[in-house]
């Protein structure tokens, strides 16, 4: 491996693309249409850009390409309102508690729950809703489409809904089916196509010596904008600098995953931890690597829906 160079232009350059999850500043206030509304209360920072509903221009965030990253903190027994937007994908990323996720159709709702490192991508405009029915918070990474809030509709919202029904996502326990995946039932199949669990997704092994699990993309989740997947990279274990022609992100979800850029035989590192982000701009070369005594594992975010083209290539 090449010695690391302090390179005093690279190494800001490099930093700016860190979002730091101990340096994030979660908004109470990320959601205007919430104010006001008790049991609507959740909090919000971004990594990448902006999100849908949320607060525009956050000076906190990395520029987006051609995806958005935001994580929200949802307290125990509150939720977030029926409601459907433009964007073609949207999905969200548990990282902590258990989410509950409803969707809505034609005056039913199927609700399912899911656990750290579960995932749903929302169909385009299906109306859906969140709530926080566990024991503790619960934390989410949302991932959209694009870098510019759209406009939102709401459905159920308190403010001209009964709030008792509007937690309930505005559907009543008798029109209110649990998830399950073996049902015929159109709403039903068509979650079936849009959830991912942790637990049942396939690991395939890279050449190169990391291992993954694909969750939108090829035998997955079909993807419209943006891929997918779980990397993990065991313990001295890395990979060589590679490019593509659009950006990737990498979300730490376990261990300590070292990163590095590489420019005119210049090269600069760091490290990131659990819920730290690094975003690497299209045209960058960069790579990954395993320094620690514990495996590491990270979402790696692709701006495309094509298949990987990268040849990995170990270190």
């Amino acid at each position: 491996m090449t010695p690391i160079n302090e390179n005093l232009d690279l190494a800001p350059r490099m930093s700016a693309s860190i979002a730091r999850y101990a340096d994030r500043n979660f908004d109470w206030n990320a959601f205007p249409r919430n104010e006001g509304y008790a049991g609507l209360e959740r909090a919000a920072a971004g990594f990448v850009g902006g999100s849908p509903n949320s607060k525009v221009n956050d000076p906190h965030t990395l520029k987006p390409e051609h995806f958005t990253v935001m994580m929200v903190h949802l307290p125990l027994g509150k939720y977030a309102a029926l409601h459907s937007h433009d964007v073609l994908e949207e999905s969200y990323l548990v990282f902590g508690g258990v989410l509950t996720v409803g969707w809505e159709r034609d005056g039913e709702l199927i609700e399912v729950r899911l656990g750290p490192k579960d995932m749903i991508s929302i169909a385009n405009s299906i109306p859906h809703g969140l709530r926080n029915d566990g024991v503790e918070p619960a934390q989410f990474v949302v991932v959209a489409e694009t870098g510019k809030p759209d406009r939102t509709r709401y459905y159920a919202h308190p403010r001209d809904t009964d709030p008792a029904l509007a937690a309930r996502l505005g559907v009543p326990p008798e029109k209110t089916m649990p998830f399950n995946p073996f049902d015929p039932h159109p709403l039903q199949q068509l979650m079936a196509r849009h959830v991912v669990r942790y637990a049942d997704r396939a690991v395939s092994w890279n050449p190169a010596g990391f291992a993954r699990k694909v969750y939108a993309g090829e035998g997955a989740v079909k993807p419209s904008s943006n891929r997918k997947e779980l990397i993990f990279v065991p313990c001295g274990k890395g990979v060589k600098s590679y490019v593509r022609d659009v950006e990737d992100v990498y979300l730490i979800t376990e261990g300590v995953v070292t990163v590095g850029w590489e420019e005119d035989g210049r090269v600069h590192e760091a490290r990131l931890g659990r819920k730290d982000v690094m975003f690497n701009p299209a045209g960058r070369p960069h790579y990954f690597r395993n320094e620690g005594t514990e495996r590491c594992e990270f979402f790696m975010l692709v701006g495309s829906k094509e298949p990987e083209r990268v040849k990995f290539q170990a270190c």
